[in-house]
C-alpha cells in the first residue's frame, strides 16, 4: 500500500467515524446536539481539525441527511425485493407503509431530513432544479411511476390541474420519466401526462402530511391507532387514480 493510498483510506475512515458520531448524537439528543465540538470530542480530534473533512456544520448535516436517505432507501428496497415484481400496487403500499414505519421509529432522523427549515439541507426528494439527488426519492418516484405506467388512467385525471402549475409540473414530469426509464420501464408523456404527475405530487403531500402529524404528535384529535387511517388514505389516493383492485401486504 502506497503512502497516498494509506492516507486516503485513513481519511475515509475518519469521515465515516465523524458521521457515525454525528448520527449517534442526533438520535440520542436531537439536531441541536450535533455540534463540531461535541463530535470532535467523541472522535478524539480537535474541533478545528473537522474542517479538513467538512466545510461547516451545515455541510456535515447535509452529508448526514444523504446517509439517512440512502439507508432508508436500502430498507425499502429490501422490502420491495420480497414482493412480486408484477404486483405494483403491493409495492406502493410497501413503500408508503415502510416510510411511515421508519419515520415513527427514527423521529430525529426524520426531522433532520424531512422537516428541516434550512434550504442547504434539502430533503429526500427533488431539489430546486427538479433533480432527484438521493436514493429515497428515486425509490418513491420509481414505484409511483411504474404503478401509473402499468395501468390505464382515468380520462379526466388532468381536468383538475391548475393552469399556474403546468410549467413546474412539466419540469417534474421529465424527472419522473427519467427516473422510471432509468429502471428499464419505457414510458413517455402519453403514459405519464401532467394530470398523473400532479396526482403523484398531491399524493406525496398527503402521505408526508399524515406521517409528519404522527411523528410530531400533532393530530387534531386523539387517535389510538392511526394506521387504519393511513391505509384508508392510501386506498383513497390510489382509487382516485383508477386503481380499484389493490393488494394490501
Amino acid at each position: 500500500m502506497t503512502e497516498a493510498t494509506r492516507r486516503e483510506r485513513l481519511r475515509a475512515e475518519t469521515e465515516r467515524d465523524i458521521r457515525r458520531q454525528a448520527r449517534a448524537l442526533l438520535v440520542e439528543h436531537g439536531r441541536d446536539a450535533v455540534t463540531l465540538r461535541a463530535i470532535a470530542r467523541e472522535v478524539g480530534i480537535t474541533a478545528p481539525a473537522l474542517y479538513r473533512y467538512y466545510d461547516s456544520r451545515e455541510d456535515l448535516l447535509r452529508r448526514l441527511a444523504e446517509d439517512i436517505c440512502t439507508d432508508l432507501a436500502a430498507e425499502l428496497e429490501a422490502e420491495l425485493d420480497r414482493i412480486d415484481a408484477d404486483d405494483v400496487s403491493a409495492q406502493v403500499y410497501a413503500v408508503c407503509r415502510g416510510f411511515r414505519r421508519w419515520a415513527l421509529a427514527h423521529p430525529q432522523e426524520f426531522t433532520l431530513v424531512f422537516a428541516s427549515t434550512e434550504d442547504a439541507l434539502g430533503s429526500c426528494g427533488p431539489d430546486d432544479r427538479g433533480q432527484v439527488g438521493d436514493q429515497f426519492g428515486r425509490v418513491f418516484l420509481e414505484v409511483a411511476g411504474r404503478l401509473i405506467a402499468s395501468h390505464p388512467l382515468p380520462d379526466d385525471l388532468g381536468d383538475d390541474v391548475p393552469e399556474d402549475l403546468h410549467a413546474d409540473l412539466a419540469v417534474f414530469q421529465q424527472v419522473l420519466l427519467a427516473t422510471v426509464n432509468d429502471r428499464g420501464v419505457e414510458v413517455d408523456e402519453s403514459v405519464l401526462p401532467l394530470g398523473a404527475v400532479y396526482h403523484v405530487t398531491q399524493s406525496w403531500v398527503r402521505i408526508y402530511g399524515h406521517v409528519a402529524l404522527e411523528v410530531f404528535g400533532r393530530f387534531p384529535f386523539a387517535v389510538s391507532n392511526p394506521e387504519p387511517m393511513f391505509d384508508s388514505m392510501l386506498a383513497q389516493i390510489l382509487g382516485e387514480m383508477g386503481f380499484r383492485h389493490l393488494t394490501r401486504p
